[in-house]
C-alpha cells in the first residue's frame, strides 16, 4: 500500500508540473499583456515596471524563474491589483467558493443517492419514471440557465432569497448552491440506479434472499455498497467539476469567490490570476483523484489489498 501511495504521488507531481508549464506557456502565447492596459505610462515607466515583474528577460529565463518560485509556494504578484500577491487574493476568496462548492456537492450528491436507490428498489414504478426524468433534465440543463430561473421565481417573484450578492447570511448561498447541485444530483441518480438494479440481479443477491435476509439488508449492505464504487470513480471529476463551473454561477449571482476573479483577471488579462486560479484548480482536481483512490479500498477491501501487492 506505502509503495501504491508513494506512486500516486509522484504521478500527482508530474501532472503538476505538465501543467503549470502548459499554463505558462500558453499564457506568453496569448495577444496583449498585463501591462496592455496602462496607457498612462510613458515607455520609460513602462519599461521600469516591465523590468520590475521581469516582463522584459528572455522567455526562458522567465520560465525558470517562474517555476523555481512556485517550488516555495510564490505564485507571483498580480498586475491587477497592484502589490498583491496572487496567493493571498485566492485564500481570502477561496471561503465562498468552498462553501458553495460543497453545499452543491453534498445535497446534489445526497439527494441523487435516495432517488437513485429509490428508482432501483421501486423499479418501473413512478419513483422510477420520476428520478429518471429529474437526471435526464439534470443532465440536459446547465447550470447557469437555471440559475435565471430560481433567480427569477425565488428571488424576484416570490422574495424568498436574495437575487445576488453575499451579504445575507446562509440565505445568499441558498439559490447557487442549488443550480450548482443540479449537475451532481442527476449524475448520482443515474450511478446508483444503473448499479444497484444491475447487483440485485447478481447471485449472491439472490443467496442472501435464500437465507433470509431481510430486505432493508440486503438494499443497504449488498446492493447499495456495491454500487457505490461506479459513482466514487465520478465523485473526483465532478468535485471539480462543480468548483470550476461556479465560475458562471458566482458572476450570475455577484459572489465575490475564485470563479468571479478568475474571470476578471482573464478580462484584464492578468496573467499572475490566471496562472495561479489555474494551479489552484488543478491541484484540487489531483488530490480529489488521489482521495477517491484511497477510498476504493474503504469500500471494497479487494481493491487495496490488489492496489498494496502492485
Amino acid at each position: 500500500m506505502a509503495k501504491y501511495i508513494a506512486r500516486r504521488v509522484i504521478y500527482m507531481l508530474l501532472t503538476l508540473f505538465l501543467i503549470a508549464t502548459a499554463t505558462f506557456f500558453l499564457m506568453k502565447l496569448l495577444p496583449g499583456s498585463p501591462l496592455s492596459s496602462a496607457n498612462k505610462l510613458t515607455p520609460e515607466q513602462l519599461a521600469v515596471v516591465e523590468a520590475k515583474y521581469g516582463l522584459d528577460d528572455p522567455l526562458p529565463v522567465q520560465y525558470v524563474t517562474y517555476m523555481s518560485n512556485l517550488v516555495v509556494g510564490d505564485l507571483g504578484y498580480s498586475f491587477q491589483f497592484r502589490g498583491q500577491e496572487v496567493s493571498d487574493l485566492i485564500i481570502n476568496r477561496l471561503g465562498p467558493s468552498m462553501q458553495l462548492g460543497a453545499q452543491g456537492m453534498i445535497f446534489g450528491v445526497l439527494i441523487g443517492i435516495l432517488l437513485g436507490m429509490l428508482a432501483a428498489l421501486r423499479q418501473n414504478t413512478i419513483w422510477d419514471y420520476g428520478s429518471t426524468f429529474v437526471a435526464i433534465i439534470g443532465i440536459s440543463i446547465p447550470s447557469f440557465v437555471l440559475a435565471t430561473y430560481l433567480q427569477y421565481f425565488f428571488a424576484v417573484k416570490w422574495g424568498w432569497f436574495p437575487v445576488a450578492l453575499w451579504d445575507q447570511g446562509w440565505k445568499s448561498s441558498v439559490l447557487p448552491s442549488l443550480a450548482l447541485a443540479l449537475g451532481p444530483l442527476a449524475t448520482a441518480a443515474r450511478f446508483v440506479r444503473t448499479e444497484m438494479i444491475e447487483v440485485m440481479s447478481s447471485d449472491y443477491i439472490t443467496l442472501a434472499k435464500s437465507k433470509g435476509a431481510s430486505g432493508s439488508e440486503i438494499a443497504f449492505k449488498h446492493a447499495f455498497r456495491n454500487a457505490l464504487i461506479p459513482l466514487v470513480t465520478v465523485l473526483g471529476p465532478m468535485a471539480a467539476g462543480i468548483l470550476t463551473g461556479s465560475m458562471v454561477i458566482e458572476q450570475i449571482f455577484a459572489i465575490p469567490g475564485i470563479g468571479e476573479q478568475f474571470v476578471k483577471a482573464i478580462m484584464t488579462n492578468d496573467f499572475s490570476i490566471i496562472m495561479g486560479t489555474t494551479l489552484f484548480y488543478s491541484v484540487f482536481l489531483v488530490v480529489i483523484i488521489f482521495v477517491v483512490d484511497l477510498l476504493y479500498g474503504v469500500i471494497d477491501p479487494r481493491i487495496r489489498l490488489s492496489g498494496g501487492k502492485s
